[in-house]
């Protein structure tokens, strides 16, 4: 989206998109933001807004080219003369031109300006140039337009260009959505831990994260609607488990160890998404601790590795970690996947504006032996559904290594 008076027809664009079961991520130039709100498009899309190229969480996973490389389309609308103009000339200073000029996939733009600046012989040639570079226009139209005046230059309806996109997404130059082979985990049996432990201190009081175990929840439900049988170890939350999950719930750290390990050699998957504290009280005290000194002292001991305990196993499944880190992301991250020897390990960022604890939403870097893939910002249902699809992904390409004949 680029800035313009037109902005408020691409909210109804969305919707209608998203009424066809198309997945859509919003990016708004600044300007754009001036005439309708992120909030808005986040509502509709189901997904956040991206607005700034020089964001420094989402480039450090070189969020706009992930932008580019997830869409099996990108649309203009409105296409401001200015955007026109730089995609004409490769410029690339917002985060809507760049992801443009990354872009390996089809670009539409639906133009909308005031019917001098699209009759201008500059803002024709743009036109002309792009489109012999293959990109496609939806109008502009012929009207009345918002400063009073006729002519050329009105976007297109929603309705029309969201049926030119559909077309195109039905045709054999780009894949609809639904088209994709869906995921499949039939017959595999699937072992998730989730959520935070809780480590006594007395009766009253514990040690405890800001884990809300949404992510681990989110791969049950993923695995389980894929076909898997699925086990969930759980810490305490506040969330409905899915019916058709075993579910085993647990509050400490070594409780979710004896859960985990006794089960473990019985699966061909095991995700450790929990939050599982590493330290606890070396004695929970019977009674409530009171407040008399001005200081007092805590010893804690270590909990017991259940990531490494899981892959030192004589007959273990496929091991996948998780790491949340608040700096040097991919330095711990594979520092943990050598450490415990982990198949696979899914790192993200906690303590920032977007994704991480408690949030609906998440991004993920993920990490194997010799590869890594990033995960965009999206909801962590979705996300959930992607890192399941690279598991299996992965698993295949280990045992055809294990088995080249």
């Amino acid at each position: 989206m680029c800035g313009g008076i037109a902005a408020y027809k691409a909210a109804e664009l969305v919707r209608l998109l998203r009424k066809q079961n198309a997945e859509v991520q919003v990016v708004m130039t600044e300007s754009a933001t001036q005439f309708v709100s992120a909030l808005t498009f986040q509502a509709l899309s189901g997904n956040p807004v991206q607005t700034q190229l020089l964001d420094e969480y989402e480039e450090q996973a070189m969020g706009h080219i992930h932008l580019a490389r997830w869409a099996d389309l990108i649309m203009i609308a409105p296409a401001t003369a200015n955007i026109i103009a730089k995609l004409s000339y490769g410029l690339a200073d917002d985060l809507v031109s760049t992801l443009s000029l990354a872009a390996t996939c089809p670009i539409y733009i639906a133009p909308a300006m005031n019917q001098a600046m699209w009759r201008n012989p500059a803002t024709q040639e743009n036109i002309a140039r792009l489109q012999q570079r293959a990109v496609t226009l939806i109008g502009p139209e012929q009207g009345e337009q918002a400063c009073g005046e006729m002519g050329f230059g009105r976007m297109s309806e929603p309705a029309t260009i969201c049926q030119h996109l559909m077309t195109a997404l039905s045709s054999e130059k780009i894949s609809p959505p639904e088209s994709k082979p869906p995921l499949s985990l039939l017959g595999l049996k699937i072992l998730i831990s989730a959520g935070p432990t809780r480590e006594p201190l007395d009766p009253v009081r514990y040690i405890t994260n800001r884990s809300s175990g949404k992510m681990g929840y989110a791969l049950a439900e993923g695995a389980l609607q894929a076909g898997a049988k699925v086990t969930l170890v759980t810490g305490p939350v506040v969330l409905q488990a899915p019916a058709t999950a075993q579910l085993i719930q647990v509050e400490t750290a070594e409780q979710m160890y004896l859960a985990v390990t006794a089960r473990a050699q019985d699966y061909d998957i095991y995700i450790g998404a929990a939050a599982v504290a590493d330290y606890s009280p070396a004695q929970a005290k019977a009674q409530k601790i009171k407040k008399q000194e001005q200081e007092t002292t805590l010893v804690l001991q270590k909990t017991k590795d259940i990531l490494a305990a899981v892959a030192s196993l004589p007959d273990r499944p496929f091991v996948v970690g998780f790491a949340a880190e608040t700096d040097d992301l991919e330095g711990y991250a594979k520092r943990k996947l050598q450490g415990k020897k982990l198949d696979m390990i899914a790192a993200n960022w906690v303590g920032k504006a977007q994704g991480g604890f408690e949030k609906d939403e998440n991004s993920l870097h993920v990490f194997w032996h010799g590869g890594d893939r990033v995960l965009a910002m999206t909801d962590k249902k979705q996300l959930a559904r992607q890192l399941l699809g690279l598991i299996i992904e992965r698993m295949n390409e280990k045992n055809t290594v294990k088995n080249p004949g």
